[in-house]
């Protein structure tokens, strides 16, 4: 891929934009073993050795982390009252790093944290669809009745209804288990469409995202790089 000089040095952490911009003027970077004194000079980051001081620097690297979050554990990179998810990823990249989406809270499951800007505005993107599926335990009988309701879009003091979404009925009785799909990602979405049909989400955990799955050998709070395979298959969404 073609990329600015500047801009390849600026993502490698060697300086601000500013300051890459001097280095370069002052003949510090060199590519493929030639002083290199534009800092528009476009390199290619596959084939294309860059130094900087005679250190040879290598292109910012993705990272991609599967996250079993647990309940108490907050959404977000910083928070003055609670753990956050970042926290809980013990690597060289851990500054970078930032939750694609929120879980609740006191909600449970598969959670992505990446480095990777463009691969999360596309999962986020509401004009993409990313299915996300959820198993629950609802205080109340779950009946055919909210199958149907789901499936039409519910009226959650929005100005639209939410768009279809996959009711499946595990286990009905005083508590049901049930597993919902849906496609968008609004604030406490599933607990706000089982109040719309006067029922209490007591329990929540994800357990998809798009074609990726939660491993279920992680631990609530135990996380894991993704597979190339895997990758691969969240950018051909």
């Amino acid at each position: 891929m073609l990329v600015r000089l500047d801009k390849f040095l600026t993502e490698a952490k060697v300086g601000s934009r500013s300051e890459v911009k001097n280095y370069i003027k002052k003949g510090l970077v060199s590519v493929n073993g030639i002083p290199a004194l534009k800092p528009e000079t476009k390199i290619e980051t596959k084939k294309d050795k860059v130094e900087y001081q005679g250190e040879v620097i290598a292109e910012k690297r993705f990272v991609y982390y599967m996250l079993n979050k647990p309940k108490g554990v907050v959404s977000a990179t910083v928070d003055n009252v609670n753990q956050t998810v970042v926290s809980l990823i013990k690597e060289k990249y851990q500054d970078e790093l930032f939750p694609v989406g929120r879980l609740d809270k006191d909600t449970e499951g598969l959670l992505l944290l990446t480095n990777d800007g463009q691969l999360a505005h596309d999962l986020l993107s509401p004009k993409k669809h990313v299915d996300k599926t959820y198993y629950a335990l609802i205080r109340g009988y779950v009946t055919n009745s909210e199958v149907e309701k789901f499936k039409e879009g519910l009226d959650i003091g929005e100005k639209k209804p939410t768009m279809p979404a996959d009711l499946s009925i595990l286990q009905p009785g005083d508590v049901s288990e049930i597993q919902v799909t849906i496609c968008e990602g609004k604030f406490h979405q599933v607990k706000r469409m089982f109040q719309a049909v006067d029922k209490e989400v007591i329990y929540l955990k994800r357990i998809s995202m798009g074609r990726l799955n939660l491993d279920k050998n992680l631990q609530p709070g135990e996380y894991r790089q993704l597979s190339e395979s895997e990758i691969q298959m969240l950018k051909e969404k």
